[in-house]
């Protein structure tokens, strides 16, 4: 079953469109990777689906309703995309604090994500010095507060060394075994093919596949697929929405 839709969406800039007629869906408890090359749209489309920018046409939807009409959105959608919009005097915990305030989230929660991103050593510390790494841990803790059914992350392994790379992988396959949605955009390929269960590929701010994994690699390598698709030019024909 679908949880997330986009169905015709489009958002113009001036003279550009950047979310060019793009529909896809992704299933509940699924991790599905949102692909494409710089602009392809990515970025545009997830912040449609949050409800931080109106679509010019089309629908996006998460169980069925806009974010804006979801009766508890922090209880249903944990979002990540960027790691910086955080105030650099305040402390991890101290953040957390105010966003479970903000969530009537039980303060209880704080340490409980803390210890899951493992940032509970560096909960004291002014966020001002914290790496790209921790701060995109502190970014999925905040995200997790409310403990969301779906997770909506915008390159979340920016930063991230390779150890916590392999973390980042363990953890949204273990939100998705748990019943858990998440929709996933990187431009790390390799390490996507190890944690996703499908792809959605855009280009131009076209859909240009959707597919399960193991179907788009049968016969070759993620990258491999994604660059044969993502270098042809992009027309009618080529759009291909295989699965559902």
């Amino acid at each position: 079953m679908a949880i997330i839709e986009a169905r015709g969406l489009i958002k113009r800039f001036g003279s550009v469109r950047a979310v060019d007629d793009l529909s896809f869906s992704v299933q509940r408890g699924s991790v599905t990777g949102f692909l494409g090359p710089n602009g392809a749209g990515k970025t545009t489309t997830l912040r449609m689906l949050l409800g931080l920018v109106a679509p010019d046409a089309g629908t996006a939807t998460i169980g069925g309703r806009a974010y804006a009409g979801l009766p508890e959105p922090l209880h249903q959608v944990g979002a990540v995309l960027e790691a910086s919009s955080f105030h650099p005097g305040r402390t991890a915990r101290s953040h957390l604090r105010i966003q479970a305030l903000a969530a009537a989230v039980d303060p209880s929660r704080i340490e409980e994500v803390l210890d899951l991103v493992q940032l509970t050593g560096a909960a004291g510390q002014r966020i001002g010095g914290f790496s790209l790494g921790m701060r995109q841990r502190l970014s999925l803790a905040t995200a997790l507060l409310a403990d969301p059914e779906i997770l909506i992350l915008d390159e979340p392994a920016n930063g991230l060394d390779p150890e916590g790379v392999r973390w980042l992988r363990r953890l949204l396959r273990g939100f998705a075994a748990e019943g858990g949605t998440v929709l996933v955009s990187s431009h790390m390929l390799a390490e996507t093919a190890q944690t996703v269960d499908s792809v959605v590929i855009i280009d131009h701010g076209r859909l240009v596949r959707q597919a399960r994994l193991a179907e788009l690699t049968a016969h070759g390598d993620l990258e491999d697929a994604f660059l044969e698709l993502t270098a042809r030019p992009l027309v009618d024909e080529t759009v291909q929405e295989t699965w559902q």
